[in-house]
């Protein structure tokens, strides 16, 4: 049975070649990806099981996309099928000063018409250490959040650890209810929150500059609220360009708050999929058992390492994240 299992939407991403715009392609790359399924998909590469828990349309196209996660050693034996479709959606990568652009065809999807019982959490969750979700999946429809927070329920009656990237998607906030008001109760049973400062203020109005004060007053905030949270991690992003931006991390521990070096980041090949890295990395480095010093350097550094893979997918290993955080920066050639 997996030690780690994720839960969310895995859509088709189509994407013109290299830097090109949609106007320009005359063929589409095609790559199946999802939040939750890129930290199941990093984590199986430094030899973690992980299973991913969804639900595609039972046809070719969600045939392939099972196969494509099976490849990436990804358990998916708890995957759901139903006679809806897949999700899509279309990225342009962005260079120097263009931004990247994402355009979604997602709604209604075979996931987003999930129910609360649509999957046996006792069963799935039976051996877990760890289970993640993302503010992506209750922000699909009201079935989506309800079926979560019985995974919540279940992961938390067996002594679980959860942990949560809340990150707001106000274009995914279509059904009649306010994010803060779903949010809340998922929240409440999760201990490792991942939130940036416009994450907080837009869902639950706690506001605080991003700075380490800033982020000690929205934790004490956070921690006031919600009790069962243990630790609250972000990244820090500058941005110059969509091919320059700078990254660190930052982590509250319920004491202290602890921060790591600023990346230089020049010549970024791909920025999808950083958050994903990020939160895999410190996963990866709590079943290590590692400091929490170590957790958020090798999670800052494992997003660092994905802006040099293409794909949503951190495909980078743990030795050469390790090689990042101990200052070996490349331009090297390993033989």
């Amino acid at each position: 049975m997996p030690e780690v299992v994720t839960f969310g939407e895995i859509m088709m991403r189509l994407s013109p070649p290299g830097k090109k715009k949609l106007d320009q392609a005359d063929h589409l790359d095609i790559l199946y990806s999802g939040a939750e399924a890129n930290v199941s998909a990093a984590l199986a590469n430094w030899g973690i099981h992980a299973a991913h828990i969804t639900r595609f349309p039972d046809n070719p196209l969600g045939l392939a996309a099972t196969a494509a996660w099976r490849y990436l050693n990804v358990d998916m034996s708890f995957t759901a099928y139903s006679a809806d479709r897949l999700g899509l959606y279309f990225v342009e990568n962005g260079a120097m000063n263009r931004s990247t652009n994402i355009t979604y065809d997602r709604l209604p999807s075979s996931f987003s018409t999930i129910q609360k019982d649509s999957f046996d959490w006792e069963k799935i969750l039976k051996d877990a250490k760890w289970f993640h979700w993302t503010g992506i999946t209750p922000a699909l429809s009201q079935g989506a959040a309800d079926c979560l927070l019985e995974a919540l329920k279940v992961a938390n009656r067996k002594g679980i650890r959860v942990s949560a990237d809340i990150n707001y998607r106000s274009n995914l906030w279509q059904y009649e209810k306010k994010p803060g008001e779903v949010m809340e109760p998922l929240v409440a049973l999760s201990h490792v929150i991942v939130a940036a400062e416009t994450d907080t203020a837009k869902i639950f109005g706690i506001e605080g500059e991003a700075t380490e004060d800033g982020f000690r007053k929205i934790a004490g905030k956070m921690k006031e609220r919600f009790g069962s949270m243990e630790c609250l991690l972000s990244s820090r992003r500058e941005t110059i360009s969509s091919s320059h931006n700078r990254l660190s991390g930052i982590l509250w521990n319920g004491a202290d708050v602890l921060q790591t070096p600023t990346y230089e980041m020049d010549n970024i090949v791909e920025r999808i999929g950083s958050g994903d890295a990020f939160i895999a990395g410190y996963i990866y480095g709590y079943l290590k058992k590692w400091s929490d010093q170590q957790k958020i350097d090798f999670a800052t550094a494992s997003a660092v390492m994905k802006h040099s893979v293409e794909g949503d997918i951190n495909r980078v290993s743990a030795g050469e994240i390790l090689d990042l955080v101990e200052g070996n920066t490349g331009g090297w050639i390993k033989r």
